[in-house]
């Protein structure tokens, strides 16, 4: 799948704040924020930065982000479900924010409740991260 930059963007922006949602950012966030910053095309000097800051950057949009597909759309809860599960634990900020996407973006609760239960059972076998199969066009 083709992306505009902007939508890259905005991939990256809406994951990093779901991963500031629980108020702590693991290591296991830190090392998927890296390869999915990567996968977009960020340097990763920037990625670094981006996620050692979420926390304390108030200047970001907090908006859920709105994609211009369904299947983008998707694709970022699918990485955003596997993101917050990463440290055994799906907070409940995390969810409520996946939910506003979902809800943002048209997206059906039932599909959305599908996919939860599809991660949790997946546990350590998070290796398949949907940006990975997403090229940003410049």
């Amino acid at each position: 799948m083709n992306i505009s930059v902007i939508d890259g963007s905005n991939y990256f922006k809406g994951l990093l704040l779901l991963i500031r949602k629980d108020k702590k950012v693991t290591e296991e966030e830190r090392n998927l924020m890296l390869r999915i910053g990567k996968a977009l095309g960020f340097e990763i000097k920037f990625i670094k930065n981006a996620v050692q800051n979420i926390l304390d950057n108030r200047y970001i949009s907090v908006d859920p982000p709105v994609f211009p597909s369904k299947e983008l759309a998707e694709k970022f809860i699918k990485d955003g479900l596997k993101l917050a599960i990463s440290d055994r634990e799906l907070h409940p900020n995390e969810e409520r924010w996946l939910r506003a996407v979902a809800l943002s973006n048209d997206i059906e609760e039932s599909w959305l409740e599908n996919e939860k239960k599809e991660v949790l059972q997946e546990g350590d076998e998070l290796l398949h991260l949907e940006a990975e199969h997403i090229r940003v066009q410049y």
